[in-house]
């Protein structure tokens, strides 16, 4: 069966926070929806690569991809020339803002995020765990947040330049507002993504790994029980592995999911072909990548046309982000 005769399957991809079982948000919390932030200036953000405008074909018709997910059709999109970070933000670049300012995430504030189930503490590895509906290697870990990723017995001291992840969509803005940056658009995210190469599935071309060599942090083995680690990692990787794409930009493929400025909506025939910011209004916001926990044989997300949503206020261990800004 190829992905497209599948059913919807983002369980593996990051659950939306609502899907937990005796999971309910606090009165505080409020999920924050606002519209893309043009910033001017000089961002306080560092490695900010320059991206020449132009035209692209945005989307995919791959015959292995998610219809249902509005990967297609393909469509030509002209975007402007922009900056965007090489990297996701890092533990320790997303650190420096919370010591700055104090801020406290949503996975804070609820007290908890999902946590991958080989990854979560032993103790927690029990059918009875708050688990993701229809997928149970999700649980929802008390305690789990940026600063202690599988749980409140773990840390990040070791992993300053892996990802910053168990970060909202809310928590992303904050950190852009803070570091003078923006979120990307998807169009932006996935052209800068592409590197110059015209609707390759990766961004380095066709294959997954061509000449048997990993260009991606993405699951080996059998999902969601066994990986193998051929690729070195079982959880996130330090956000420079693998080589970048031509534009400069590492790991868009695999990894984590990133979050990206727009609206989700499956029918964007509607949307301008210049420069494209998504719809006005909506539920879920987009994600883009794929993660860690991609793989063929269920959840096919870490091809670049592929896109994925999540609600503003849902953090997981697989979800981080990458910066952007205007040029001028």
């Amino acid at each position: 069966m190829s992905a497209a005769e599948e059913p919807e399957q983002h369980g593996c991809c990051a659950p939306p926070r609502a899907e937990a079982s005796e999971a309910a948000s606090p009165p505080d919390v409020v999920a924050t929806a606002r519209p893309v932030r043009r910033t001017t200036g000089k961002p306080r953000f560092g490695g900010l690569v320059a991206v020449p405008g132009g035209t692209f074909r945005m989307g995919t018709d791959d015959p292995d991809g998610f219809p249902d997910d509005g990967e297609g059709p393909v469509r030509t999109v002209r975007v402007s020339p922009f900056r965007i970070s090489a990297t996701t933000v890092t533990n320790a670049q997303f650190g420096a803002f919370v010591k700055d300012t104090g801020y406290r995430t949503d996975a804070e504030r609820f007290g908890w995020s999902f946590v991958f189930h080989l990854l979560a503490p032993a103790r927690l590895r029990t059918p009875g765990a708050p688990a993701a509906g229809g997928a149970p290697w999700w649980l929802g870990v008390e305690g789990a947040r940026w600063d202690h990723p599988e749980g409140p017995d773990s840390d990040v001291a070791q992993r300053p330049n892996h990802p910053v992840v168990h970060v909202s969509y809310a928590d992303a803005l904050a950190y852009c507002e803070w570091a003078g940056v923006r979120l990307p658009t998807e169009a932006e995210w996935e052209y800068a993504a592409r590197g110059g190469l015209d609707q390759a599935r990766f961004p380095w071309g066709e294959e997954l790994e061509p000449r048997g060599q990993h260009r991606c942090n993405v699951w080996q083995g059998t999902f969601p029980t066994h990986n193998t680690l051929d690729d070195g990692y079982l959880g996130t990787a330090p956000v420079k592995s693998f080589r970048p794409n031509a534009f400069g930009l590492y790991n868009v493929a695999g990894n984590v999911w990133e979050w990206c400025a727009d609206w989700f909506t499956v029918d964007r025939s509607g949307l301008p072909d210049a420069d494209p910011t998504g719809p006005a209004e909506g539920t879920t916001r987009v994600i883009k990548g794929g993660s860690y926990l991609c793989h063929h044989s269920y959840c096919n997300r870490y091809r670049v046309g592929a896109r994925s949503s999540n609600t503003p206020d849902s953090s997981t261990g697989n979800m981080g982000f990458r910066v952007a800004a205007d040029i001028g």
